[in-house]
């Protein structure tokens, strides 16, 4: 039976990249003298590689080699504190809300007895922030385990996160569905044996996806259906039901 639900976050629950994460690096950078400046179609390349600390270091390898020097590493650790500290005010700012259908399911899963859990490759802080100005603070205890950023040490599409998660909440991959938006995302979570429920974005559209069990739109609401962009699914939004179905057809 399905127990358990396991969310990434950036692009899962919030459309955060191009208009969050991406703004407060290039605040950041700008605050601390930088004249790096990552547009939508640079941070789109960037996207590949997962990690702030790890996004820097590659841009600055692959884009800026002459830049590089042994200071780099300590000032791109003080740089991603500044961009999650900037990263948080626009959260508390009301600007990047949760996806279609998002808090419907998670209060949904709750009502149902469905344990919950996040894996992702941001920052604690930035999970904490995201949750407290969408969801209320109350909602961070909601989540049975959050495994996020440098807790273990390789990150996706490396499944080490999920297994991570899977540990701590000592159930079998069989038992849980996973959300994820991104080439990465799936990889990770399918690699940890993971059924895995796929919501695109405009970065990712147009990624591989062959390894999920369904690729939607979004999750839907009662009046705004989602499309099934690969897979099967019949219902026209993603409730408790629908993923029960989903779950009982992938496990065997």
């Amino acid at each position: 039976m399905l127990q358990a639900l396991i969310f990434d976050v950036d692009g899962t629950l919030a459309d955060t990249e191009r208009d969050g994460h991406r703004i407060a690096f290039n605040m950041a950078f700008a605050d601390t003298g930088l004249d790096w400046h990552w547009d939508e179609a640079l941070y789109g390349e960037l996207l590949a590689v997962t990690g702030g600390k790890e996004r820097m270091t590659h841009f600055l390898k692959t884009h800026r080699p002459n830049e590089w020097n042994d200071t780099m590493p300590e000032r791109i650790v003080q740089l991603q504190a500044k961009k999650t500290e900037i990263y948080t005010q626009l959260l508390s700012q009301g600007k990047i809300p949760l996806r279609k259908g998002v808090e419907r399911l998670i209060h949904e899963a709750r009502s149902a007895g469905l344990r919950l859990a996040i894996a992702t490759t941001t920052t604690p802080a930035n999970v904490t922030a995201l949750l407290t100005h969408t969801l209320g603070a109350q909602s961070i205890d909601w989540f049975e385990v959050i495994a996020a950023g440098d807790i273990v040490p390789a990150k996706k599409p490396a499944p080490d996160i999920y297994q991570y998660a899977l540990a701590k909440m000592k159930l079998r991959a069989s038992d849980c569905l996973a959300f994820e938006d991104s080439y990465n995302g799936v990889q990770s979570a399918t690699r940890a044996g993971i059924k895995t429920l796929i919501t695109v974005n405009g970065y990712t559209q147009h990624d591989d996806f062959s390894p999920a069990a369904v690729v939607l739109s979004d999750l839907g609401e009662p009046n705004s259906p989602m499309q099934v962009l690969a897979g099967q699914m019949k219902e026209n939004y993603v409730d408790v039901a629908a993923l029960r179905s989903l779950h009982a057809r992938h496990i065997r």
